[in-house]
């Protein structure tokens, strides 16, 4: 991950969480579409596989963003949180075919006044 050291601390901890909230999705729901058929215990290995390359990401950013850009516990956690949301969306709608519902923007919304809460005494 040298590349990854011209890059502000605070933006290496956001890509990674982005990049491990993708195979987070894809090993919590992709089994729903991919496995659908397949015994549970196969869809869970194959989880626990794609979950691997997601820790993989997800420790390091954490670490940078809790040890060196100086998030706290609880900002890391709400940002993790909307870029959840924001993995998902395009998940649900274009991979596995779920409609757009209002539902998402009044979370959007929801996680926009946890982000505002959490952020602002830093």
């Amino acid at each position: 991950m040298q590349f990854l050291s011209s890059i502000p601390l605070s933006l290496q901890t956001i890509l990674l969480l982005v990049l491990s909230n993708v195979f987070m999705t894809f090993a919590w729901y992709g089994h729903l579409k991919n496995l659908a058929t397949a015994p549970w215990y196969l869809a869970a290995a194959a989880s626990w596989g794609i979950a691997l390359f997601e820790y993989l990401l997800q420790v390091p950013a954490n670490r940078i963003g809790f040890q060196q850009a100086g998030f706290s516990l609880g900002q890391l956690k709400i940002m993790q949180e909307v870029i959840t949301l924001s993995v998902f969306l395009p998940f649900a709608m274009f991979y596995m075919g779920e409609p757009f519902k209002l539902d998402y923007v009044w979370a959007g919304l929801c996680m926009v006044g946890a982000v505002y809460f959490i952020f602002r005494g830093a």
